[in-house]
């Protein structure tokens, strides 16, 4: 199968996902056939502020019709944040369209996590995810935190990179709720915090839900 990607929402986020789904076809031995678009990151943070789906759906599924009409089969968007409008968007969709937020879930109840923290925008933190992970409770950094995490992740979202500073923002965020808070793991709800969380380094449990996303495409475009 063709892999269809919106990606253009964060230059980092959809480099990561091609990384992602370059090492795992080249471990399974397979040939990836995969065709990006290019979408608009203000525009999404925009239509994400003001909650317009419609918009930001109709948006998308112009960019499946030519992601359909480049072969694709399926079609993954490479931003946590632009899953506010999945309904809408796989309503709109000629293409079928894997959701990351339902890979996640499956991911965290295998995992059989009780709590977890969460970082990202703004809209992510506060609807815990989009309400999407029913299994686990998750709380996100308290008070001006919230604040401080969401304006050094849409920064860090546009340019590409990660500073010194967003990485202390995002690792103390982490770290309070992982030792006052009560919070087994971390998620990594924005597609763009691979820029600041080493997996291999990092002192607590992450859930990657990028690289959890790209898994879950891949194992639908290999059948």
């Amino acid at each position: 199968m063709q892999i269809g990607l919106i990606g253009g929402i964060g230059p980092a986020a959809q480099d990561y996902y091609c990384r992602q789904l370059i090492r795992l076809f080249a471990q399974a031995e397979r040939s990836l056939d995969m065709t990006i678009v290019h979408a608009d990151t203000p525009t999404l943070l925009a239509n994400l502020a003001a909650d317009r789906r419609i918009e930001q759906a109709d948006i998308f599924a112009n960019l499946a019709d030519r992601l359909d009409r480049a072969g694709a089969d399926l079609i993954g968007v490479t931003s946590i944040a632009g899953h506010f409008c999945r309904h809408e968007f796989a309503a709109r969709s000629p293409l079928p369209v894997v959701d990351m937020i339902d890979a996640v879930a499956h991911d965290v109840a295998e995992h059989r996590f009780e709590k977890i923290g969460i970082l990202g925008t703004r809209t992510v933190m506060e609807s815990r995810f989009y309400d999407g992970l029913a299994s686990v409770d998750v709380i996100s950094p308290p008070g001006s935190a919230l604040d401080g995490v969401h304006a050094a992740y849409v920064e860090m979202a546009k340019t590409g990179r990660a500073t010194t500073a967003q990485r202390a923002i995002f690792h103390d965020a982490a770290t309070h709720m992982i030792n006052t808070s009560g919070a087994q793991a971390i998620m990594l709800g924005g597609t763009d915090l691979a820029l600041a969380f080493d997996a291999e380094t990092c002192p607590f449990p992450l859930v990657d839900c990028a690289a959890i996303h790209a898994r879950a495409i891949f194992k639908k475009a290999i059948g």
